[in-house]
């Protein structure tokens, strides 16, 4: 097969012949279609975002494909079939507190580096291998692979509505709203039966956006950076409690934006955090203690989402309350992969997707 590998950090990636992958028990290859590029592509392979992969590696973060090859304990999974391949790879050997890793992409202490070993490659190659349980069939329907692909990005705020427990004609707050994460969370809240979404942030064109894709069910907010102003803005904008948070602000943030949106929410809310403040060093998040314990407060971290998940989205997404046809989606053959993660970086806003199509011949 082959495949675009990061060799070494601050370095393009190297499009080569490479073995083909096989499928031993647990496991299954996929003859991958359509691989998402994400904004920040760029700021990983650098290093500058100091992520945990090892190279030299196959990157990329889930995708879709055709299911080449089944391990013999497969059941339901058989060749040929059309699926989405979730890149969130979990341990087997501890079920209550597993280790992580992003197949191709991150993973989380020394447990999941060690699984990243195991699974080291990702989507950015014509084929991959991935754990049986990592793969869910799509619909007839679809037809598309790249704009399916957009899983990978609407997965993550769908995992932070589940944790959060989103609710039928709730409000809800996204903090980092005008970004791709952040837009994609709206779309999905809305798919979910909110009743009100609040978009606060500095970019009035996105903003613009998202009102007129979604209606009168969006409030927009243009904040400045003035922690009490901004705060002020949003809860009159929302006409009324706000139920929860979701914070999905990029590294880049200062911790200010977090807490003024979080001090929004009602007594009894929920503030789910999912973005990357501090990641790049800068102030920690400080919330009041006594604004947490009075007003009985949850305030939860949450890192992508259940299995459970996958098959919810898809669910959504099959049924037309996530819309996928209103996506700019932008093509690149695995030769093209270098120019590819060049153009995701100047073009991260609401709904743009670039699309690495591995397993398709043309340039």
């Amino acid at each position: 097969m082959r495949a675009a590998v990061l060799t070494a950090f601050g370095e393009p990636l190297e499009v080569r012949e490479a073995a083909d992958p096989e499928a031993t028990g647990g496991e299954v290859v996929i003859e991958v279609h359509a691989a998402l590029v994400l904004p920040y592509t760029r700021e990983v392979f650098s290093g500058e975002r100091d992520y945990p992969l090892e190279p030299p590696v196959v990157p990329g973060l889930g995708g879709v494909g055709r299911v080449v090859r089944v391990g013999p304990d497969a059941t339901q999974v058989r060749a040929g079939d059309l699926v989405w391949c979730d890149p969130l790879v979990r341990s087997r050997d501890d079920a209550l507190t597993p280790d992580i890793t992003l197949q191709g992409w991150s993973s989380r202490g020394a447990g999941g580096a060690r699984l990243a070993r195991c699974f080291h490659d990702g989507s950015f190659a014509e084929l991959m291998r991935i754990p049986t349980e990592n793969v869910y069939p799509l619909p007839a329907a679809a037809d598309d692979p790249a704009r399916w692909s957009a899983l990978a990005v609407h997965a993550v705020p769908y995992g932070g509505l589940l944790a959060g427990g989103l609710e039928a004609g709730e409000t809800l707050l996204v903090s980092g709203a005008t970004g791709n994460f952040g837009s994609s969370a709206v779309a999905v809240a809305l798919a979910m039966g909110a009743g009100t979404v609040i978009t606060p942030g500095r970019n009035r064109a996105a903003l613009d956006l998202l009102a007129d894709r979604f209606g009168a069910r969006v409030r927009p907010v243009e904040i400045s950076g003035a922690e009490e102003a901004d705060r002020a803005a949003m809860s009159a904008a929302a006409g009324g409690p706000i139920d929860m948070v979701l914070d999905l602000l990029p590294p880049q943030a200062p911790s200010v934006a977090t807490r003024a949106a979080a001090m929004t929410v009602r007594d009894y809310g929920r503030v789910v955090l999912m973005g990357g403040v501090g990641m790049l060093g800068g102030a920690d998040l400080a919330l009041p203690y006594p604004w947490i314990m009075r007003n009985s407060m949850t305030v939860r971290g949450q890192w992508m989402g259940p299995r459970t998940a996958n098959t919810g989205l898809i669910r959504l997404i099959r049924a037309g309350a996530l819309d996928l046809g209103a996506e700019r989606v932008e093509r690149f053959g695995l030769d093209r992969v270098n120019e590819a993660i060049g153009y995701a970086a100047e073009h991260g806003g609401p709904f743009e997707r670039t699309v690495l199509t591995p397993a398709d011949s043309s340039p």
